[in-house]
């Protein structure tokens, strides 16, 4: 590559650092401007066809509209619980299980966020746990940073095993057959067995790293959001902390070797609120003093409910919302078959060999929607109230539309620009090439580092391990590493890359109307994101080249 190719391939990661990160501007503005730039520099340097370009702008146009779905059925849930007076029970309700806000966030944004996760996945947890945050009184910065880093451990197996068993399957195939190197190294044994081996080993090393999530939210909590600014007050939660931790992650560590890949984080996120919930009513493993923050102005209390709703009543909408989930998403029930079958999208878009679609009825938004208008007839709202909702979801998701309109867009060119005529395979590709060549055996340092450059650029792990896992698979074999060790870093890394993907942190910011902040919240993000990125290359060094 010469410098302007580079720069060129690197252009949607720079122009986010520095539109978003540096110049603080909002996505609104920054994610046009990085669309055009990322257009221009393809046409003249990376010499990508405009009929290549403008059939991946459309490509993206429409999958930006799947994820606005996803985040405005959010939003409707969340103001209907707001206006019908759950929220101000399931405030009350989780102050009996622990006033203390260490305790809160563990609770909806680790244990809550990661059953959500394994049900739904495609940034739906943030999209949830920020604005249950936000009404339990959490400032929305706090809300939103903390979900997007609690949801990180559980994204291996999100959307009952999506990435595992759909982006390294897919992603590991030349033409729709495994490549001849994997197929190779797999011998006789089943792309299902090798596949729940990955996932094995991922989540074996994740243990080291995902039960410390909670304590890093909790001293997070407190040293950036807290009256004090100190991280002794989220310490002091340590033993608690790790003991949330360690009931979601062992859990899916067992569920993962013994069942496989799509249920680590369902059954791991259920098996941890069933065990921390009574845990935290007791006392057990807690300070003495309870933390809070310094004002509660923050509590959303616009709509008191003249009468005292029952906490199973308030909580019944979420309760749907995971038994939906749930249900749509196992193979053994025929409903997930019914929901697919219904698809929208274009074929090869204006000639080219893009094509996208997608699934209206399948998607989590058609659920919240569903949720949303049953919850109408449920908590027995008036016909004002039904109005408001939507005017102010509406209102609220305006602010998205360009952003998300702008970035996905950018994505997938940068994706699609293996079909060029300046002789290159795809941007991701060449800046992956590039790190490999200039870190040899060092690789798996590197490795979980590729995966959340996909996550962050893709929006999405599933995406990410799409993108790498042939990469990663080839590297591994010319450094002599194991690959299954190299991919369980990709999936790793993929995680990490969802604290600061920017289509998750432009949706989610929408929802607690923090649009506009987007910068701020990746600045937040970006060290935790790091952290895990370090910590899976460092333990995946040891395992490769130790045991």
């Amino acid at each position: 590559m010469s410098f302007f190719e580079l720069i060129t391939s690197l252009t949607p990661v720079l122009a986010v650092l520095i539109f978003l990160v540096i110049l603080r501007l909002p996505a609104s503005i920054a994610m046009p401007v990085s669309f055009a730039l990322t257009v221009l520099l393809s046409l003249v340097f990376w010499k990508v066809p405009l009929i290549q370009i403008s059939a991946s702008t459309v490509e993206g146009i429409i999958i930006a509209f799947t994820i606005l779905w996803i985040v405005f059925g959010a939003i409707l849930l969340l103001n209907t619980l707001q206006n019908s007076g759950a929220m101000e029970t399931i405030r009350t309700g989780f102050s009996v299980i622990s006033p203390d806000r260490r305790v809160q966030v563990i609770i909806i944004a680790w244990l809550f966020g990661s059953f959500i996760e394994g049900a739904a996945g495609f940034g739906t947890p943030a999209a949830l746990a920020a604005p249950l945050l936000v009404a339990l009184g959490f400032p929305p910065l706090a809300a939103v940073s903390l979900a997007l880093i609690a949801d990180s451990s559980a994204v291996s197996f999100g959307a009952v095993g999506t990435p595992v068993m759909v982006g390294i399957d897919q992603g590991l195939r030349q033409g729709g057959t495994l490549a001849g190197q994997v197929e190779q190294s797999i011998g006789s044994q089943s792309m299902i067995d090798y596949l729940s081996g990955i996932a094995s080993q991922a989540v074996s090393i994740d243990l080291f790293i995902g039960s410390f999530i909670p304590l890093l939210l909790v001293v997070m909590l407190t040293r950036f959001f807290g009256q004090n600014r100190s991280f002794k007050e989220g310490l002091a939660l340590w033993k608690f902390s790790l003991f949330a931790g360690l009931s979601f992650t062992v859990p899916a560590l067992l569920v993962a070797t013994f069942l496989g890949p799509e249920f680590p984080s369902i059954i791991g996120g259920l098996v941890g609120l069933l065990v921390v919930i009574p845990a935290a009513k007791r006392g057990f493993l807690l300070p003495d003093e309870v933390w809070d923050f310094e004002t509660r102005e923050n509590l959303q209390t616009e709509f008191v409910p003249d009468r005292k709703m029952p906490i199973w009543l308030a909580w019944v909408p979420y309760l749907l919302v995971a038994v939906f989930l749930v249900l749509t998403r196992l193979e053994l029930l025929p409903f997930k078959g019914w929901l697919r079958s219904f698809k929208a999208g274009w074929t090869n878009i204006l000639g080219t060999d893009i094509s996208t679609q997608f699934e209206p009825l399948y998607l989590p938004g058609t659920i919240f929607v569903v949720v949303m208008l049953l919850t109408f007839f449920i908590h027995k709202m008036s016909m004002h109230q039904v109005k408001e909702t939507f005017t102010q979801s509406l209102f609220t998701i305006k602010g998205s539309i360009i952003s998300l309109m702008a970035a996905v867009p950018m994505v997938r060119i940068f994706i699609n620009s293996g079909v060029n005529d300046a002789d290159l395979v795809s941007m991701p590709m060449e800046l992956a090439t590039l790190v490999s060549g200039l870190v040899g055996e060092g690789w798996p340092f590197v490795a979980p580092l590729i995966g959340a450059l996909g996550s962050f650029i893709s929006g999405s792990a599933t995406f990410s391990n799409m993108m790498f896992s042939l990469f990663q698979f080839s590297v591994a074999d010319q450094i002599g590493a194991a690959p299954e060790t190299v991919l369980s870093l990709q999936v790793l890394g993929a995680n990490a890359g969802n604290m600061v993907c920017v289509l998750n942190v432009v949706a989610a910011a929408s929802v607690v109307h923090l649009s506009g902040k987007e910068g701020q919240i990746i600045r937040i993000t970006v060290v935790p994101m790091l952290l895990y990125v370090l910590l899976s290359g460092s333990i995946g060094a040891l395992v490769l080249y130790f045991f």
